[in-house]
């Protein structure tokens, strides 16, 4: 434990930090759902007509849609934690 504290030291956070990490989840967790809504819908489409190319594209999509809404928010948080 004590070595890893070395390498990164634990960030002790201010309550608006917090705060301002807690919306951010907030926001990040709403973005990612409406997409899915979206995409899951588009992917049932093609499901139905049989398209199963289109449907491995479209969730494609979603992991990569989700993975950057992930990082946009990992690098939001990151900067709330530095006190930018």
């Amino acid at each position: 434990m004590e070595r890893l504290n070395k390498t990164s030291p634990t960030v002790k956070l201010n309550a608006e930090q917090k705060k301002q990490i807690a919306e951010l989840e907030s926001q990040c967790a709403a973005k990612i759902a409406q997409r899915e809504i979206g995409l899951k819908a588009e992917i049932q489409k093609a499901a139905e007509k049989g398209d199963g190319e289109e449907m491995e594209k479209l969730q494609q999509q979603l992991v990569n849609e989700r993975k950057k809404l992930q990082a946009d928010f990992e690098e939001k948080k990151e900067k709330v934690r530095q006190g930018k």
